[in-house]
């Protein structure tokens, strides 16, 4: 019952997501319709995609949801707010980031609108912050003067980690002194238990098969904090 009610929704999301990529296309076709007798000039949406995942767009096409439109790839990225910036800039056509990342931007004046929530946190999708299993870390006032992992600055985990920080009674003194280094996802848990981090921020598939590695344990999660939510949309210019 569980897996039909995953798989039934995952169906809507691409779904949903088909839906909202063929309009960005569409939206940009209009100015050239006319002067091509009503035949789309637009055939392709570029993107970045992700190490190690399937992105919601690439399920899409490959499942030929977005015919006639093809995605075409052009890099990998990391980071939700080099995304979008690729969008404003034009290298793309489409990025998704926290959206905390893309009120920045908007209030930048930059040329981005929302097209719909990608990703966000339930019981099912969640980032835990992973300490090693015999860590003197217990508590957030333990994470003064430690580092923890996150994939990029400005965006979801730094926004969850210091909200954990605040919700724990440290200062803004305090705070400053958690240090966030930038580390790739695929390589986030191999630094934790080379110990070159204290903290790793890990979610989906990397949570899951370091957790069948054994040896870690969360320290706080997203959800704790703030439940079920939508964190991110994807943005079109």
């Amino acid at each position: 019952m569980t897996h039909f009610a995953k798989k039934g929704c995952t169906t809507a999301i691409v779904l949903l997501l088909a839906s909202s990529l063929l309009l960005t296309a569409c939206g940009k076709t209009e100015a050239t319709a006319s002067a091509s007798g009503g035949a789309p000039e637009v055939t392709e949406l570029r993107y970045q995609g992700g190490v190690g995942s399937v992105t919601f767009p690439e399920l899409a096409d490959d499942l030929g949801y977005l015919a006639p439109l093809k995605l075409k790839f052009i890099g990998n990225t990391i980071s939700g707010p080099q995304d979008i910036q690729a969008v404003v800039t034009g290298d793309t056509d489409f990025g998704g980031a926290f959206n905390g990342a893309i009120v920045k931007l908007i209030s930048a004046k930059a040329p981005i609108k929302p097209v719909i929530a990608y990703y966000g946190v339930d019981e099912n999708t969640w980032t835990g912050y992973y300490v090693l299993d015999g860590s003197p870390i217990k508590s957030a006032k333990d994470l003064i003067g430690k580092k923890i992992a996150v994939n990029t600055l400005g965006a979801h985990h730094e926004f969850v980690i210091k909200e954990y920080l605040h919700r724990a009674g440290l200062t803004t003194e305090e705070i400053k002194q958690v240090t966030l280094v930038v580390v790739p996802p695929v390589t986030t848990e191999q630094t934790l238990r080379a110990e070159q981090i204290d903290v790793a921020t890990l979610g989906g598939v990397l949570r899951d098969k370091a957790l069948e590695r054994g040896g870690i344990h969360p320290l706080f999660k997203d959800i704790d904090l703030f439940g079920t939510f939508s964190a991110g949309s994807l943005r079109a210019d």
